[in-house]
């Protein structure tokens, strides 16, 4: 684990690097020969690339450079795709603080201070949920859906995983960010009303996806008590949450990014909203993947069947006696 501590702590490292050399690294541009004397040089205006280059190709160039390709290296000198869940939770903090800092940025100081804690709210939970699931372990394992890629490229996967593990991070995570771009380059006054709502709309969105994984841990962590006692398992968690949907993780972790979008849309940036579709549309994906991985087992397929026919696939919602069999 020191070793993959390592790893993580330092791999970002040239990006803050090199961004911070844009910002502040630069010389200033040549003085123009008007016998004027010339402004001050503001901070955010040290660097002529930093002031032309938009923050948002900015930000996919040190993406593909430093993420891309650095991850894709380090997964192929160890063999594990494993350190892009741990950054996927912090990603989105770095891109925030990116857009905010960039020279183009400008923003209603309520709205900017309000989504960057949301961001880092939403970041600490599913950082904590990472590390919880993996017993407190950097590094231990991939995710599952990449071990059976590997499994099924074979020797293919070295090439094909730069593209199905981080090309495609690249534009799931950057997609969701978008919002927080529309946050940054609009002035637009913080409603008390409409803001309020949307960000009140993110809050439940992290509170339902944190309870969710809460009691999906303790469902895994009772059962795994069980199996040492020689017990039988639970066949499926039916409790809590999981009693009105079958991904209640998954509906939080969407209404959160919808309800970032929402900000994105409210500043007239309604194009930002492609981050959260493409995000749905993976998490579909995940579903079935999930679901047939759930079915795939004989000891819970019956009982898993039974709990598919009783209850929502995503929104919570009551049992219904049409469900039943």
């Amino acid at each position: 684990m020191g070793g993959n501590s390592g790893v993580a702590s330092l791999v970002l490292l040239p990006t803050i690097v090199a961004y911070a050399w844009i910002l502040y690294g630069c010389p200033p541009p040549l003085p123009s020969p008007s016998p004027s004397p010339p402004p001050p040089v503001a901070r955010k205006s040290l660097s002529v690339w930093s002031a032309a280059a938009h923050p948002l190709l900015l930000l996919n160039a040190f993406f593909f450079v430093n993420v891309n390709v650095v991850f894709w290296i380090i997964s192929l000198v160890q063999g594990s795709t494993w350190l892009i869940d741990p950054y996927w939770a912090f990603l989105p903090v770095l891109i925030t603080h990116f857009l905010a800092a960039h020279p183009s940025a400008k923003s209603d100081p309520v709205r900017s201070r309000v989504v960057t804690a949301l961001v880092w709210v939403w970041s600490a939970r599913i950082t904590h949920s990472y590390f919880r699931r993996e017993d407190w372990k950097l590094g231990a394992r991939e995710d599952w859906r990449f071990a059976e890629m590997r499994e099924r490229f074979g020797r293919h996967w070295w090439w094909i995983s730069f593209f199905a593990v981080y090309v495609s991070q690249q534009v799931l995570l950057v997609g969701i960010c978008l919002p927080v771009y529309a946050v940054f380059q609009s002035q637009l006054p913080w409603h008390h009303l409409i803001d309020t709502t949307i960000a009140m709309l993110c809050v439940a969105g992290i509170s339902i996806a944190c309870i969710a994984d809460t009691q999906l841990h303790s469902f895994v962590s009772s059962n795994k008590l069980r199996r040492e006692r020689g017990a039988q398992p639970v066949a499926v968690l039916d409790e809590g949450l999981w009693r009105y949907s079958r991904h209640p993780n998954y509906f939080g972790e969407q209404l959160w990014w919808w309800g970032l979008a929402m900000f994105g849309s409210r500043l007239g940036f309604s194009w930002t909203m492609l981050g959260a579709v493409i995000n749905s549309a993976c998490l579909a994906c995940v579903t079935v993947m999930v679901e047939r991985r759930m079915l795939a087992k004989e000891s819970r397929a019956a009982a898993y069947r039974s709990y598919q026919r009783q209850t929502s696939v995503s929104i919570p919602w009551p049992k219904l006696s049409r469900f039943t069999d």
